[in-house]
This record gives structure tokens, sequence and C-alpha cells, in this order.
């Protein structure tokens, strides 16, 4: 009888599990890297050429290939927002730099929606184009708000500062 129970228990737990997986949004695969502290790279991926480095929120294995996985677990949207499109381009571009071999996408992972983001010519070349714009943006006496959304002006660290803030 305590066989059977524990198994009952063991077939639950392993259903729920894979609900919860189906849930996610994520394909299945190895997960070589998460940046949520269980697994630490040595350091953050840095493509010195470019002077970028950051760290995906995951790194996945898939059919061999290396696929980075941004998590926005706040966002709800039928698209991607840009930002987050240049984000998980940025990290395409690390592995690329790191690894020697440009992963063919990425995934963008929303509360309620998975973008798969293919990392072409195109996209990278928009990406190299967004980061020179930014330096110059650093050189720069000033740079104007590019948006208008006081939420977000509001989450700004410069918000109390800025002569352009919205209310």
């Amino acid at each position: 009888m305590l066989a059977a129970l524990l198994l009952l228990l063991a077939l639950t737990l392993i259903l729920a599990a894979l609900a919860l997986r189906r849930r996610s949004g994520l394909p299945w695969a190895r997960v070589v890297y998460d940046d949520s502290g269980r697994r630490d790279l040595a350091r953050p991926l840095f493509a010195p050429r470019y002077g970028l480095t950051g760290k995906p929120d995951y790194l996945i294995e898939r059919a061999g290939e290396l696929l980075p996985v941004e998590v926005k677990p706040g966002r709800r949207a039928q698209v991607p927002y840009e930002s987050d499109v240049m984000q998980l381009a940025a990290y395409c571009l690390l592995l690329e730099e790191t690894s020697g071999r440009a992963p063919r996408y990425g995934l963008l992972r929303y509360a309620e929606a998975t973008f798969r983001i293919d990392f072409t010519p195109a996209l990278r070349a928009e990406l190299l184009a967004t980061l020179e714009a930014m330096r110059g943006d650093l050189d720069a006496a000033d740079c104007d708000r590019d948006h208008d959304e006081p939420r977000r002006c509001r989450g700004c660290g410069f918000f109390t500062v800025c002569a352009q803030a919205l209310d």
C-alpha cells in the first residue's frame, strides 16, 4: 500500500513538473549556464573588439549549438520590445565573439509568450549601428529622452535631475 502511494506521489510530481516546463515556453534543452546564481560563469562574456560585455539569463545547448535566452517575466506584449531584441542580439554577438560561432537565433521569454529572434546579418548590423550610436551619446554633453513613457521615466536613475523627465 505504501509503495503504491509513493508511486502515485512520484507520478503526480512528474506530471506537475512537465506541466510547469511546458508553461515556461522554453524548449527542452540542456541548460549550460543560468544567471540565477546556481551556476556561475567564471566571468561574463566579453567581446573586446566591440567593447561589449554581458551575461544572458540562460545559455542552452540545442543540437550542439549554444543559444542565449533572455527572460522578462513582467512583460506582456504581442511583439517583442526593440530594446529587448537588441539586448538578445548583443548576447548573440557575445557568443559569436567568445565561441567563434554565431548562434542562428536566441529566445526572448515574456510572461505569456516566447519569441524566437533570428540573429540575421541585418539584426547584427542594426546592433552594431546601435552600439556606435550609444558610444556617440557617451561623448555628448546631453542626450535627449527617447520615449514618451512616464512610468519608464519614474524608474530612471536620473529622473530627479532630468530636465526632460515626464511627470
